[in-house]
């Protein structure tokens, strides 16, 4: 699928952590976290976040489990968001990601297409994530594999 003129791509990972975000168990996520958003908001082709009062997205509710955490971004293009996720610390970190979160027996990650002027909300992101998880792929909710330039997710398997 190639990018649609007019249009940046959003991306929604979840992730369900072990503990509590103040816990001990998570205090080196919580320390990388903070380099990562910095280094995406430096990072070439990077539009948006979406951020609570923390700085982060950890202290906004998802869902009734206080453990659910999202990251909400937008891109330019899917190529600056692979080189952000696979060429970058952040890629260390998913690396890691079993020390602090639980394996999800659904998707944790979904893309799709946004006007070059919208910021989805967080709503409407956990809409694509229901819409990939109980409709499968489609041009309204997709992964990586869905893109034909990304190739560094396989090496991966973020989605």
């Amino acid at each position: 699928m190639h990018q649609p003129p007019g249009t940046h791509l959003a991306q929604l990972n979840v992730a369900r952590a072990l503990d509590d975000m103040a816990s001990p168990l998570l205090a080196d996520f919580m320390v990388a976290l903070d380099r990562v958003n910095a280094l995406a908001e430096r990072s070439p082709g990077f539009v948006w976040r979406l951020k609570g009062d923390s700085g982060n997205a950890t202290d906004i509710r998802a869902s009734e489990e206080d453990r659910f955490i999202v990251n909400l971004s937008v891109w330019e293009t899917p190529a600056h968001l692979e080189q952000f996720a696979w060429n970058t610390i952040h890629a260390r970190v998913y690396d890691k990601k079993a020390k602090w979160f639980e394996p999800m027996a659904t998707p944790h990650l979904v893309l799709w297409w946004v006007a070059a002027n919208h910021h989805p909300t967080l709503e409407e992101a956990m809409s694509r994530l229901d819409r990939l998880t109980t409709q499968g792929e489609s041009d309204e909710a997709f992964g990586w594999n869905r893109l034909p330039g990304a190739h560094l997710w396989r090496d991966r398997r973020c989605a």
